[in-house]
């Protein structure tokens, strides 16, 4: 079908059924458009006509706050806000991408070692995943394809859009060329592979796991190199309720040495016990050691590990209050998980920040606007970041306006949970 007549089909209803099941019904006329839009800017940037579009959404963590990374467990899900690109298979022996605001990207299928000059790129990115797929026995040889790329996942939302983009480059490889035989699950590791070792960025599997694999993810990082994913239900319309995103609007600069201390403290308490992760460190034996603990790896590390060995619980009993449809209990969860963050993980407010203190404030916002009623925490890795609430469908527009009457427009945004990860729409 030529695009102008997809196009059309789109415009007139043909496509509602998939876009009900990404977007939700109240985001349809908008789905509409943003496909439209897409199929068109394909072919006017390469000028001939797109062949097929795949998705991969944003993630949002639920559970179990900076467990991922001492191989304990959490909660993701994956939500309606994602990625999109038009794609069209080439025979250059070339990935061609244009992301719409970014510069044209080119990576070559014959050369898929990690360059220096590449960190931090979004090519850096694409060739990680295609080399990912190549280790995986993908024969690419003369094939390739160009893609059009938009999205409606903000930077710095704490959606991980990185790992959406991992995700989205992945599912297009698995579908052209790999016939669909790398799981969810081998998509999200050739995501941390690529993030990893050509990106440059040492960071755990949760974002790529809960992009690929979609829904409610509760996820097992005992292994990290094999994390174990089952999948849940969160019906958040039928309890009610909808998941609000809470820009703090702070400032993202310059807090690489606050997330890296999280990691540092927790090491120095494993370490002590002669174990690479909080994981495999004997609870009891921990609080036993708390003097020398003390003494040898300071206070805030030791709250710190506090921290993991209660929120690695809470991760999984939220999967379980879910799984016996105890929405009260998990929001229960939620809220202390939430404590716990700001108390012993001690990632809402930056080391020293004294006059900057945005999450707290959005944090403390919310909790009044919600007058005691759904959760809020702090979100991801935190610090300048955002805080994820609970609110009731019955107050959503009253806490929205509340709150970006404090910290400015769409400082508030409205997901919603998407049932499924990285795929092939059309």
């Amino acid at each position: 079908m030529k695009n102008k007549d997809l196009i059309q089909t789109i415009r007139q209803g043909g496509l509602d059924e998939t876009l009900t099941v990404l977007y939700g019904e109240a985001r349809l006329e908008e789905a509409r458009a943003r496909y439209s839009g897409l199929i068109k800017s394909f072919k006017d940037f390469f000028g001939y006509d797109a062949e097929s579009i795949f998705s991969a959404p944003g993630r949002t963590e639920i559970g179990g706050n900076h467990t991922d990374h001492q191989h304990g467990c959490v909660l993701a899900a994956s939500v309606d806000l994602d990625i999109l690109a038009a794609v069209k298979p080439n025979k250059a022996g070339l990935i061609r991408l244009k992301s719409e605001g970014r510069s044209f990207c080119k990576v070559a299928l014959s050369d898929l070692e990690p360059k220096k000059g590449e960190a931090n790129s979004t090519k850096a990115l694409i060739r990680g995943m295609a080399s990912g797929f190549h280790n995986l026995g993908c024969d690419f040889g003369s094939d390739g394809f160009d893609a059009y790329v938009i999205s409606d996942v903000p930077g710095g939302s704490g959606l991980s859009s990185s790992a959406a983009f991992e995700v989205l480059v992945g599912t297009i490889i698995n579908s052209l060329f790999f016939g669909n035989k790398a799981s969810p699950v081998d998509v999200a590791k050739i995501g941390g592979y690529a993030e990893n070792v050509f990106f440059g960025k040492p960071s755990g599997l949760m974002d790529q796991t809960a992009s690929a694999v979609g829904g409610v993810c509760a996820i097992d990082f005992f292994d990290p190199k094999a994390p174990k994913v089952q999948r849940g239900e969160l019906d958040l319309k039928g309890e009610g309720y909808v998941l609000c995103i809470l820009n703090s609007k702070a400032d993202h600069a310059d807090l690489t040495n606050e997330y890296a201390s999280i990691t540092d403290e927790m090491g120095r308490i494993s370490k002590y016990f002669g174990k690479t992760a909080l994981r495999d460190v004997d609870e009891a034996a921990f609080y036993k050691a708390l003097p020398d603990l003390r003494k040898s790896a300071g206070d805030r590390a030791v709250l710190r590990a506090m921290h993991y060995f209660e929120d690695n619980k809470k991760a999984i009993q939220e999967a379980e209050a879910l799984k016996r449809g105890d929405f009260e209990g998990f929001l229960k969860l939620v809220k202390a998980s939430g404590t716990s963050s700001a108390m012993y993980l001690q990632n809402v407010v930056p080391t020293g920040q004294v006059k900057n203190q945005e999450l707290m404030a959005a944090i403390g916002l919310a909790e009044r606007l919600l007058g005691g009623k759904g959760a809020v925490r702090v979100h991801g890795g935190g610090f300048g970041g955002t805080a994820q609430a609970f609110v009731p469908s019955e107050i959503v527009a009253e806490f929205k306006t509340g709150y970006e009457a404090a910290f400015g427009k769409d400082s508030c945004r409205v997901v919603n949970v998407r049932s499924c990860g990285g795929v092939k729409v059309l």
